[in-house]
């Protein structure tokens, strides 16, 4: 009987599954780790993270939202971000292995600052991706001025 009472009064958590490690779900942890690595996860920053994920998979706001929740997981179990980025470097061409460095930026950008932290996380990425320098600072520059940062 006090089982049964105390069953009421307890809640079901809904738990975020872990996604399959694939090229989406990657992109989306790495977004997430951009954010992240200057050691304070901004509205501003999920905010772009979700736009980004609705915009580049059409998803509706409140899938990008869930698509979000599943990548952020992924971000905390793989601690390697260089087995993130491999990922993305094996299953997706130049352009839009390019096309990730510039959404990575738009979310570093987003809370109106970069810290060093964050430019040498990205460049470290860019050299995995295959991205030459000169390309990855093109992107950059791009970024920084849709910022309104340049």
């Amino acid at each position: 009987m006090l089982e049964r009472l105390l069953s009421l009064f307890q809640t079901e958590r809904k738990v975020t599954e872990l996604p399959e490690a694939d090229a989406r779900h990657a992109l989306g942890a790495l977004l997430v780790r951009a954010a992240k690595v200057d050691r304070a996860y901004l509205f501003e920053e999920v905010e772009e993270i979700d736009n980004l994920l609705s915009h580049m998979y059409g998803l509706n706001k409140l899938e990008a939202a869930k698509m979000r929740a599943q990548c952020e997981k992924l971000e905390e179990a793989m601690p390697d971000t260089e087995t993130l980025a491999r990922v993305l470097h094996d299953a997706i061409p130049l352009a839009e292995r390019e096309a990730a460095v510039r959404s990575l930026w738009s979310v570093v950008l987003a809370d109106g600052s970069e810290q060093p932290e964050e430019g040498e996380f990205l460049h470290q990425i860019e050299r995995t991706l295959g991205v030459s320098p000169k390309r990855a600072m093109h992107i950059h520059a791009a970024a920084a001025m849709e910022a309104g940062q340049l």
